[in-house]
Parts: structure tokens; sequence; C-alpha cells
């Protein structure tokens, strides 16, 4: 499968890029991933994150969008990967993402109802995809 992630700014804090350094190559491991850290002045900057995530299946992070279980984010991904498209997640600046990116985008992906720090937002998409794809490979999880 073809991930890119796009984040609006990098890791800062220490918990974060720890986060980062462990689970980014578990996913490369097996997919073909490329990153895109945004510079901060690009938080606001629809044209800019419809450029970055061209081509791709843009999926975004927001609170209103919709809940996967692990079981179901697999699903998901599996069919993303049979259609054979790069899929972009993208994790906006602490104010979020702009809403004309929100609206072109193909799907909102909600964590939870809860808000999370930036820096925390990536680590969950991380393991949350890394989850997802040890689900379809057969691999145990704890649940």
């Amino acid at each position: 499968m073809k991930i890119h992630i796009v984040t609006v700014g990098k890791p800062k804090f220490d918990y974060a890029k720890a986060g980062w350094n462990e689970y980014l190559p578990r996913l490369e491991r097996r997919h073909s991933v490329r990153v895109t850290h945004l510079a901060d002045r690009f938080a606001d900057d629809a044209k800019k994150l419809l450029d970055t995530t061209e081509g791709s299946f843009r999926v975004v992070l927001e609170i209103k969008g919709r809940g996967f279980s692990s079981e179901e984010l697999a699903a998901f991904l599996r069919e993303r990967e049979l259609a054979g498209q790069e899929i972009s997640f993208t994790i906006g600046g602490p104010e979020g993402l702009p809403a004309d990116f929100i609206r072109q985008a193909d799907l909102a992906w909600s964590f939870s109802r809860l808000t999370f720090p930036h820096d925390l937002a990536m680590i969950v998409l991380l393991e949350a995809i890394y989850r997802a794809d040890s689900i379809n490979n057969g691999q145990p999880y704890h649940k």
C-alpha cells in the first residue's frame, strides 16, 4: 500500500519523537510510506494541502469525522490497498484543518470525540495504521 502521512508541523516533544521513530519504521517495512511535514505557516492553506495530497485518497483527521474500531480500520485499509491508489492521512495544526480542505477530503476520520494534543495525534495515527496492518497480516495484537 502507498501511504502518505501529511502533518502541519513535526513532532516536537520527546515522547512524540520516540513514538514516531518506533512506528514509522514498522510501517515502512511493509508499505511504501512517504511523509510530508508542512511548516506551520501552511496550517490554514487549503490549496497547499490539496496540492500536497493531489492524486491520493484523502483522509483528514477531524473530530467530527467517522470513528473506526481497529478491525473496521483494518477492513477500510484492505479495501484501499486493493484500489491501488495512494492514501494520504492529514493532521492539521493545533487549530485543525481548513474547512475548504476538509470538504474536499474523501473521508474525515475521528480518533475519538476527545481532543488530543497535536503531537499525540501524530503517534495515535501511526499506531492505529500499524495495528490495522497487523490485523490484516494475521498478527496478534492486544485488544
